[in-house]
């Protein structure tokens, strides 16, 4: 890292850092003002914001980028609509910072508080996904948290776009400006990782080769899943009308999120009957389809290999396998899968119950698609990423995955010599409301 990039970089973060000091004391009106200050300009510069993008979309389709990050790149007038409403939907929900989770007294005039509070600064880094920026930058002011955004060079038209909207509608609020950063350049990506001194969370959106070398190049908490690999299980008591309908939104509705299936798999006893079914009705919507040797049998299907199991697609491809059992489809599934999103299709409630319970995932879903795994969709107005780890936040992470807690301790000349020793002072702990 030379000085020369190291001091404007520098002094940016250390910016976001000074400003998040005060966005996390600002009232929950002034946070919502600035909310829909942003849902406005957005409305404002939407022109500008999508013939940035569409100009994004031509380069990135000249230089013969995958599809699947096309796919993300996209930000047509609906998808923009969409996240603008998730703007208006943050505003509305309860603010997490400031509340009271614990308030008791040790002892008379000795009280005690645990009090929700921002995390400080955010580092997020994605690959393509314009509105990330939206989605992120909405919830990092509702949260009180400053946030540096940091996007691939095939969005930096949209980002910058979408930024400078979002700048002009903070110029009309309490918001400081100053608490969002928009990063441009890929030396800094790098860089940022190793300020963990200024940045207290990094996020990053998008492959699973990118999300793993964030994780493996910083000391700073990562927040994301390197893998989307979903399942879906057609058990035998499935209604087969019903599992092709979810099959096919789980798969085609939008091969590219992470929360789409994989791997389909299908009990023996219903296979003969079911795979005809909804192999047309994948292939009707162009899903290129592979399968094991028994699936094969059923149905002309290009031969799987062992790497179709662990591979997350992104594209329009599926894996089929038939399984004996459910305590097989189990076995695979905690084998190969990511623990994002995982699906069964049943009418057997105690087999529902058991697919629920046994499941490890972040999401685990009873008769209905794997494409719900998403923030808006949960009722958390946006989502800064999904989180496949076992600790808190897990799964679709909003507002409460942004804020953290810290004790305040209020006395009156208390010292702990008072609590020690024969003649010790008793706690009270006596909790208040």
């Amino acid at each position: 890292m030379t000085e020369a990039f190291t001091r404007p970089l520098l002094a940016t973060i250390q910016s976001v850092h000074q400003a998040s000091r005060t966005t996390g004391q600002l009232s929950t009106e002034a946070k919502n003002h600035a909310l829909e200050a942003i849902a406005q300009a957005l409305e404002t510069f939407a022109p500008e914001i999508l013939a940035a993008n569409q100009q994004d979309c031509e380069q990135a389709q000249a230089e013969g980028l995958p599809n699947a990050l096309i796919a993300r790149l996209k930000l047509d007038a609906n998808k923009l609509q969409g996240a603008i409403t998730g703007v208006r939907q943050v505003a509305g929900l309860a603010d997490p910072v400031g509340e009271v989770q614990i308030k008791r007294e040790l002892d008379t005039g000795l009280i005690l508080q645990r009090l929700t509070c921002p995390l400080g600064v955010l580092g997020v880094i994605f690959e393509a996904r314009p509105d990330a920026v939206i989605q992120i930058s909405s919830l990092a002011v509702k949260s009180g948290n400053g946030v540096v955004l940091k996007g691939g060079k095939e969005a930096i038209h949209s980002c910058q776009a979408i930024v400078k909207a979002i700048h002009q509608g903070l110029a009309q609020s309490d918001y400081p400006a100053a608490a969002l950063a928009l990063l441009t350049q890929r030396s800094e990506i790098q860089q940022l990782l190793e300020l963990d001194q200024w940045v207290d969370l990094i996020i990053p959106r998008g492959s699973n080769e990118f999300v793993r070398y964030i994780q493996d190049h910083t000391r700073i908490p990562v927040l994301g899943h390197a893998d989307g690999i979903c399942h879906l299980y057609i058990d035998q008591a499935a209604d087969l009308a019903q599992a092709v309908a979810i099959t096919v939104d789980s798969k085609t509705q939008y091969p590219a999120a992470c929360n789409a299936i994989e791997t389909l798999l299908v009990h023996a006893e219903i296979a003969p009957k079911f795979l005809p079914m909804v192999c047309d009705a994948l292939q009707a919507k162009g899903v290129e389809l592979r399968g094991d040797a028994t699936s094969c049998q059923f149905v002309e299907l290009v031969p799987a290999t062992a790497t179709d199991w662990a591979t997350e697609y992104c594209d329009l491809i599926v894996s089929i396998k038939v399984v004996d059992s459910l305590d097989a489809a189990l076995e695979h599934i905690d084998t190969y899968g990511s623990g994002h999103t995982e699906a069964i299709v049943t009418q057997d409630q105690e087999t529902a119950r058991k697919f629920l319970a046994q499941v490890d995932a972040a999401g685990v879903f009873h008769n209905c698609s794997t494409r719900f795994a998403d923030g808006f969709r949960y009722g958390l107005g946006a989502e800064v990423g999904i989180s496949t780890a076992k600790l808190p936040p897990r799964g679709p992470v909003g507002l409460e995955g942004l804020i953290t807690y810290k004790y305040q301790l209020v006395g009156d000349g208390h010292i702990v010599q008072d609590y020690s020793g024969p003649r010790a002072k008793a706690f009270t702990h006596q909790d208040l409301t």
